[in-house]
Order: C-alpha cells, then sequence, then structure tokens
C-alpha cells in the first residue's frame, strides 16, 4: 500500500511528497538518507563504494550469500523506488542510495533489488566518478543478471534508461534508439504500462538528438501522446512536450501541429512554470536542454547562455545530456566572445572546449565532430584561420561518418558564416547551401528557410560591394 501511495504521488507530480513519504519509511527502517547532500559527498560516496566494487565479476555476485534479514529486505525494495522518483525531484540522492544498496549486498547478500541497484550504481560512477570503464563494467553486470532471469522482462522495461545513460558515453548514440524499443517490448510483455511510456519518451529523446528524421519522428510523437494521455501518464506526457515543441520548432507550422485540444499541449514557458512549481528537476532540465538546442540552432545565442545559467543555478546534479548542455553553451559563448569582445564568454567557451576534450577520452564516436566545431570557433576568435578552416572541415567530415546528419548541417552552416565573414563568399554560399539541403534531409525546414535567408543577405551584400568598388 505504501509504495501504491508514493508511486499515486509521483503520478500526479506530487515528487516532493512521494520522496518524502518514502524517505520517512526508510528512516522506520533504519536507513537514513541526506535531501540537501552536497557535491563533494556525493562525490566521496561514489568513490569510496567503486573501491568496495572493484574486483566485482560475475562469479563474485553469483556467489553472494542469499539477503534474510527481513528489514533490510524490505529497506532495498523502497530504495530502488526512492531512486526512482529522486531522478524527478532530488537528483542527489540516486548516487547516495544507489551506494548504500550495493553496501548492503556485500554486507547482507544478494536479493532480487541487486540488480537494479548495479544499474543505479552504473549511472552513479559514470556521472560523479568519470571511471567510464567501471561504469561499463557495473552496466554489464546487472545486464548479465538480468538475461535469463525470471523477471527479465520486468527488470529490462524498468532498467533501459538507466543502461542507455551510461552506454552513451562509449557507444553510438544512435544505438540507444533501439535498446529503447527493446526496453518498450519488454515493458509490454511485462504488462508495466508506466514503464512502456518512459521508454517512449527515451525513444524520442534519442531520436531527436541523432536520427535525420524529424518529420517521422513528430508524427509518432503525436501517437506517443495520445498513448501517455489515454493511459493517464501525465508525468511522462507532460515531459515528452518539451521534446515535441522542439521538433516543431525546427520543422515550422505550428499552428498545425498535429495535436488537437484533448492533449492540451503546453508551450516551453508553461512546461517550464509546471517545473517549477512541482520541483520536478527532471523536467526542468528537459526544457531548458530543449530551448538551448532551438536557440543554438537558431544562432540566438545569448538566450542560450541565459538558460545555461538558470540551469546552473537550479541544479549540481549531473544527468546523461549535460554533454548538449556543455555543445550548446560552448558554441553560443565563442561566437558572443568574438561579437562582443568580452573575455567572460571567451572563458566559458575555453572552459566547454576542455570539457568536451575529456569526454572525447570515452567517445571518438559520439563527441569527436562536437569537440572540432567548438575548436574551429575557438580558432576563429583567436584569429587562427588555418586551425580554424580544418576544424571546421574536420567537424563536418566527423559528423558525416559518425551519423550525426543534423549537427554536419551546423558545421556546414558555422564554416560557411565563417567564410562569409571573412570574404570568401562563393565558398561561403557553397557551404551554406550544403547545410540548407542536409537541414532540409533532416525535415528542419524552418531551419532550412533561415539559412537560405542568410544566403541571401550574403548575395545582396556581394552585389552591392561589388558594385560600390567599381
Amino acid at each position: 500500500a505504501r509504495t501504491l501511495r508514493a508511486k499515486f504521488l509521483a503520478s500526479q507530480s506530487q515528487y516532493a511528497e512521494a520522496v518524502n513519504g518514502v524517505l520517512a519509511i526508510l528512516s522506520n527502517l533504519g536507513e537514513e538518507f541526506p535531501q540537501d547532500a552536497c557535491l563533494e559527498h556525493v562525490t566521496s560516496t561514489v568513490k569510496e563504494t567503486e573501491v568496495l566494487l572493484k574486483d566485482i565479476t560475475k562469479e563474485t555476485v553469483r556467489s553472494l550469500p542469499t539477503m534474510t534479514d527481513n528489514t533490510k529486505l524490505n529497506a532495498m525494495k523502497f530504495m530502488d523506488l526512492l531512486i526512482t522518483l529522486s531522478f524527478y525531484y532530488s537528483p542527489m540522492l540516486v548516487p547516495l542510495v544507489a551506494c548504500r544498496m550495493m553496501k548492503l549486498t556485500f554486507e547482507l547478500g544478494y536479493c532480487k533489488d541487486t540488480i537494479p541497484g548495479l544499474a543505479h550504481m552504473s549511472h552513479a560512477i559514470m556521472h560523479y566518478s568519470d571511471d567510464v570503464h567501471m561504469a561499463s563494467w557495473m552496466g554489464m553486470l546487472a545486464e548479465y543478471l538480468i538475461n535469463g532471469n525470471l523477471d527479465e522482462h520486468s527488470l529490462r522495461a524498468r532498467l533501459t534508461l538507466q543502461h542507455c545513460t551510461v552506454r552513451t558515453f562509449f557507444e553510438p548514440f544512435q544505438s540507444a534508439v533501439d535498446t529503447c524499443q527493446n526496453g518498450y517490448n519488454s515493458a509490454r510483455i511485462a504488462g508495466d504500462v508506466d514503464n512502456a511510456m518512459l521508454n517512449l519518451w527515451g525513444y524520442c529523446i534519442v531520436h531527436i538528438f541523432s536520427i535525420p528524421d524529424l518529420l517521422g519522428l513528430h508524427k509518432k510523437m503525436v501517437n506517443f501522446l495520445y498513448q501517455m494521455a489515454k493511459s493517464k501518464r501525465i508525468s511522462v506526457l507532460i515531459g515528452l512536450m518539451s521534446y515535441f515543441n522542439t521538433a516543431t520548432a525546427f520543422i515550422g507550422n505550428e499552428d498545425s501541429c498535429g495535436i488537437d485540444a484533448a492533449i492540451e499541449l503546453k508551450t516551453n514557458n508553461e512546461l517550464f512554470q509546471i517545473a517549477e512549481h512541482t520541483q520536478n528537476s527532471l523536467l526542468m532540465h528537459n526544457v531548458i536542454i530543449n530551448q538551448m538546442y532551438v536557440h543554438c540552432y537558431f544562432r540566438e545565442y545569448l538566450p542560450v547562455t541565459d538558460l545555461a545559467e538558470k540551469y546552473q543555478m537550479s541544479t549540481r546534479a549531473k544527468r546523461v545530456l549535460d554533454f548538449y548542455f556543455v555543445f550548446f553553451e560552448g558554441i553560443s559563448a565563442l561566437c558572443l566572445a568574438r561579437d562582443t569582445k568580452q573575455d567572460k564568454w571567451r572563458k566559458i567557451g575555453e572552459k566547454n572546449v576542455r570539457y568536451m576534450t575529456q569526454l572525447l577520452e570515452y567517445s571518438t564516436w559520439n563527441f569527436e565532430n562536437k569537440l572540432d566545431l567548438l575548436q574551429a570557433e575557438l580558432h576563429y576568435l583567436n584569429n587562427h584561420h588555418n586551425m580554424a578552416e580544418l576544424s571546421y572541415q574536420a567537424s563536418i567530415v566527423s559528423a558525416r561518418k559518425h551519423r550525426f546528419y543534423h549537427e554536419e548541417a551546423l558545421a556546414c552552416e558555422l564554416y560557411g558564416i565563417y567564410l562569409v565573414e571573412n570574404k570568401m563568399i562563393a565558398k561561403g554560399l557553397e557551404q551554406l547551401q550544403n547545410a540548407r539541403e542536409k537541414y532540409v534531409k533532416w525535415g528542419a525546414t524552418k531551419k532550412a528557410d533561415g539559412v537560405k535567408d542568410f544566403m541571401d543577405l550574403a548575395n545582396q551584400t556581394a552585389n552591392y560591394l561589388r558594385k560600390a568598388s567599381r
């Protein structure tokens, strides 16, 4: 009954009440967790637990005795629930609870909630220890224990998004589409509507950042929104709306987006207010990332940096899409530094170049083209024109090779702007035409129209200068 109450509260977006209720239950079971934990405490706790897990193998887990302490078995169940709720309301709890689940497992033995604990621990190590190899190994152990388990489909439905979180850092980002699809299929088999809808949501997130088919995704999201509304999964319905708004912004035709009044589609401003009112930090994260995405691609750089500042002030927790936060903020800050000559933008841009350089150690596939484009903008800012051209070209080649076609379009566009601004107009227009064609292929008609407008302006300026010089 207590589990159902917590889930009901969460379904009504009452995350604070749900989390506090589970914390009270765990306190009665002898488990205390601070809601106001600082980043330093979380990091040190994760690193301590990582030492405990250093030599863990499949055989180690298999050889553990069975947990028999009923109080702690009950605690493990509620800690798993607490982690699920904390992603929305108090994300700094996630790594602390995962660490405690692992410590109880090694002190008292294996139980069915050990598998979710391993998956959550993989997420914690990835974000708060930066040991990608250890995080990967924890995820692989969890996957190994899921395969063939009597609750295989139920576990896969619940833990798919956790696996995607870690795999994003060392496997091609596009592969997470199939992973989310498999999670959705397992949820349907298990009769788990909540996680079926969550996996559809995850599918859309991966798709909009990595698959060159906005129009196809837009139609699917209309269907998914109806499914979520019909099943009364309001939280995930609201969460998907920010991604739907992003697709609509790139495609255009906002007034005929295919959603009728029954869905009550929200604007990003309304979603932001809902996130603030319900203290839903996950929704806040998604709304801000999506707004940064659109503003960055439409070269509205000051709103990107304003959103970045707002996000940094709202949380110190780490989430999987933070590398896009770094990418969008970095591009925007470096362009602003060039336009305004203000040193504060240079410092932000340089910081984000350093961060993306670290990410490249995890995955060339996912991060190389992004780093090359950030470096191109930094070289342009520093008037290192030969290096800037080489970096723009490298970003285009890398994005194409690794199938980030919309990011290839962005690199072509920024390279074209660089060439136009440096009086290589014919060459620049060629790159801009490449960008426009790739945006059209992606389905981003409104964005492609914006590139066409810039090309027309560049042509007009070039014609005027030619006439003036005669």
